[in-house]
């Protein structure tokens, strides 16, 4: 099966770690994908606040793309969006539209006007999704050649990729990359902080108050022995790592905690090499060593 990729902005600029870890995950698990070509932003975040029928426009351009390039005969249209925020900006522009005939009518109207139109084909997926309920974590766990043992991860989910639409997890105890974590060798941390808000754009407009939600995040997983944290959202990456050395200023912290994405930890797992899954853009470096082997007793072979 071949499914379309809807980049975003931020895989391209901030979050281009998740690119360029994603990709060759996907590949080295047999997951082809090809680029929507002309694909726009998604209208999340800032511009749903200005102009909400404006932003589903955006995203309905870009769902409208997807169907153009897939396969005349397609009766669904498979579209991987990593970017959390990306993922809820399309999925939530199909559920409105469905809902709402008025908005859809208005948003029809004006991809007509471009020479594009819309059938509502098109099923969004997240790359957990996909890795989880098609590929399997059985085999991936197979096509490991570096199982990370002893590795303890702290998966950590945010707000956006599964509320208000749990399409394929739990909105409240979330397991998804848990089990991924599982599938790379790693032990995944019981933490129940997973779902709770790092903050968001607060970080950049009300600095100390987005600071200090990030900073509980991570001493709670400090607490609880995570290695490494590891994400899904670009904003939730660069919230948990960027500002660590701020928060244990402002808060007399001491945490150095790797945070990385999900497809990261995947690739390591894979053989993959780091410096071809964007580790050089990490701001906290990942050192992972595999325990010892058990020393063999005097005698074990008697």
């Amino acid at each position: 099966m071949k499914y379309l990729y809807y980049p975003g902005c931020s895989l391209k600029s901030s979050g281009r770690a998740y690119e360029e870890s994603l990709l060759p995950v996907l590949a080295a698990l047999g997951v082809e994908v090809e680029e929507i070509a002309d694909w726009n932003c998604c209208g999340a975040t800032t511009y749903m606040a200005i102009d909400e029928r404006k932003a589903f426009g955006l995203a309905a351009r870009n769902l409208a793309l997807a169907e153009a390039q897939a396969d005349e005969d397609a009766e669904q249209v498979q579209v991987i969006a990593p970017c959390s925020a990306c993922y809820l900006g399309l999925a939530k522009a199909q559920a409105y539209m469905r809902k709402r005939p008025g908005l859809q009518s208005r948003v029809l109207s004006g991809l007509e006007q471009v020479g594009l139109k819309y059938e509502d084909k098109v099923r969004v997926r997240h790359p957990v999704d996909v890795l989880l309920n098609d590929v399997g974590a059985a085999a991936i766990a197979r096509l490991c050649k570096n199982p990370l043992k002893g590795l303890k991860v702290a998966s950590y989910y945010g707000c956006q990729m599964l509320r208000p639409f749990a399409a394929f997890d739990d909105a409240h105890n979330p397991t998804s990359m848990d089990q991924l974590a599982k599938a790379a060798g790693a032990t995944p941390v019981d933490w129940p902080l997973k779902t709770r808000c790092c903050g968001g754009t607060l970080t950049g407009t009300i600095t100390e108050v987005g600071v200090r939600l990030s900073q509980i995040l991570l001493r709670e997983a400090v607490r609880r022995g995570a290695d490494v944290v590891t994400t899904n959202c670009p904003l939730c990456q660069l919230n948990l790592e960027c500002f660590q050395k701020q928060m244990n200023r402002m808060f007399g912290e001491k945490i150095q905690l790797p945070v990385m994405y999900f497809s990261q930890l995947l690739g390591v797992a894979l053989g993959i090499p780091q410096k071809d899954l964007g580790f050089d853009r990490l701001f906290v470096p990942f050192r992972y060593s595999p325990p010892a082997p058990p020393k063999q007793t005097a005698g074990a072979h008697a």
